[in-house]
């Protein structure tokens, strides 16, 4: 299969080709990797590569055969290094499969490599030290985002038409906005996180995927979703497969548009304007749309101390494990500026500061549901700007302690953390570009707790209102040579 073939197929439309035998799981594992030599030594999206070694998938698994990349953090793959995107962690091998990891195998995913995540996925921009600066495929001198940068890049850039990744405060969301893509954070518990986690960062991170097709992320969600025995959380099931829901009529949909992020966080001027092209959008497709106030539940200041004191508290405790594990110093030999002094602004956290921040979780949590009891959705921009120049979370970084790194990350995005905060649905949709730069720009959608069938339907709308899809990168596989 030549790339240019490869690269016009999503993931389900991959699948259908080995279920009708036009081509086979071998073949389709190639072509990724003739992607991935195409473009990663331009954009730095992928760790490494390895042999896949999967028995072919049979031809009945929803997605048997579609070449797969896992991010660098939190799923473990038997005999497969997971290294946190830090030196702390450098040559971590799994020793056995996570929940996930199974359900991908399942799905008939065939997983050739990971992708890179900054330093213990903590940051909206890929920029670590142990593996260097990942590139938007858009413009090269940009971020991808984070911390799914990776994913982002190499899905956008054609390597692969779907791939994992994690999101704790808008780790889906944001570099989907970035990169072009479609990228949905699931409900608290749609996901397992087991068996080695009950929950991540009391319960802020969940796992999904960026795609670039909406039945893609539906599809895989449909394999990925359910709990596993002894999970603390459950959401309840769909009444049908989400994949079911991305052709079906989201009705006329009453929708909150929130154009300016608390905290006072201004939104540029073509993200503004992007806002109102979709704005105008929806309302073609009939939905009910006006601007309003949505009430966080807490003061911006104590919602960013809360995060920060519970972001913080639970990172020390990964990094004083890993450092025993690995009988390695924690210091600037190990860890990078931001993460160094989130720890030790974490060793400082007091067990009742941590339940004061769970209580601000809480009062988040009930204020966006009071929201969404008076409307279906609530419209933001993923990200408040264009995709920034790589070295701008960087700038003077080394000054800043734990609570002040997470309020720049809080300064980059500050429409997506209250969404992990309350566990609710949120996805990035590529609605519309800058016409000035051709740079993507992500419209956020949110529903209420366990509504992922709803965020979907008006997905799979607007994807057939306004494709996006046929929208490729300067740095695109497609654009190379085949065999």
């Amino acid at each position: 299969m030549k790339l240019s073939e490869y690269v016009s197929f999503d993931a389900v439309g991959l699948a259908e080709l080995v279920a009708k035998g036009e081509v086979t799981p071998g073949e389709l594992e190639a072509a990724a990797r003739e992607a991935a030599q195409a473009v990663n030594p331009q954009i730095n999206a992928i760790v490494e590569t390895w042999p896949a070694d999967d028995e072919p998938a049979p031809g009945s698994a929803p997605l048997a055969g579609v070449p797969f990349l896992i991010k660098d953090i939190a799923v473990f793959m038997a005999g497969r290094r997971m290294e946190l995107g830090s030196r702390l962690a450098a040559g971590n091998v799994s020793a056995a499969d996570s929940s996930l990891m199974l359900r991908f195998r399942r799905a008939g995913l065939v997983t050739f490599g990971r992708t890179t995540t900054p330093e213990m996925a903590y940051s909206t921009t890929t920029e670590s030290v142990l593996y260097g600066a990942t590139r938007n495929p858009w413009d090269l001198e940009r971020s991808a985002g984070g911390s799914s940068g990776g994913a982002g890049a190499a899905v956008a850039a054609g390597v692969v038409p779907i791939a994992h990744a994690t999101d704790a405060a808008g780790s889906i969301r944001v570099p989907a906005a970035y990169n072009g893509l479609f990228g949905l954070k699931p409900t608290r518990g749609r996901v397992s996180v087991g068996p080695y986690f009950d929950e991540i960062f009391n319960g802020l991170a969940v796992h999904g995927s960026v795609s670039r097709t909406v039945r893609d992320s539906a599809a895989l969600l449909d394999q990925i979703r359910g709990p596993e025995p002894g999970d603390p959380y459950f959401a309840q099931e769909p009444s049908r497969p989400y994949a079911q829901e991305v052709t079906r009529h989201p009705g006329s949909l009453r929708i909150g548009v929130l154009t300016q992020a608390w905290g006072g966080h201004r939104t540029t001027t073509p993200v503004a304007d992007a806002l109102s092209r979709t704005v105008r959008l929806l309302e073609s497709l009939g939905h009910q749309v006006e601007e309003v106030k949505v009430d966080l539940g807490a003061d911006w200041e104590d919602f960013a101390l809360a995060s920060a004191r519970q972001w913080t508290a639970n990172l020390t405790v990964s990094i004083d494990e890993l450092a025993a594990a690995f009988d390695r110093p924690i210091d600037s030999s190990t860890l990078e500026p931001p993460i160094l002094a989130s720890y030790h602004y974490g060793q400082q956290v007091s067990g009742a500061q941590l339940v004061t921040a769970l209580a601000i979780r809480n009062r988040v949590a009930r204020s966006l549901a009071r929201y969404f009891d008076a409307h279906d959705i609530l419209l933001t921009p993923t990200v408040p700007e264009l995709p920034v120049p790589l070295g701008t979370y960087a700038k003077g970084a080394e000054a800043l302690d734990g609570l002040g790194w997470l309020r720049r990350l809080f300064d980059f995005s500050p429409f997506s953390a209250a969404f992990n905060v309350a566990g609710t649905p949120a996805m990035s949709v590529p609605v519309t570009a800058d016409a000035a730069t051709g740079l993507p720009i992500g419209m956020q959608f949110a529903a209420g707790y366990g509504l992922e069938d709803r965020l979907f339907r008006l997905a799979g709308q607007l994807e057939r209102a306004c494709p996006w899809s046929g929208r490729t990168p300067a740095v695109w596989a497609g654009n190379h040579t085949g065999r």
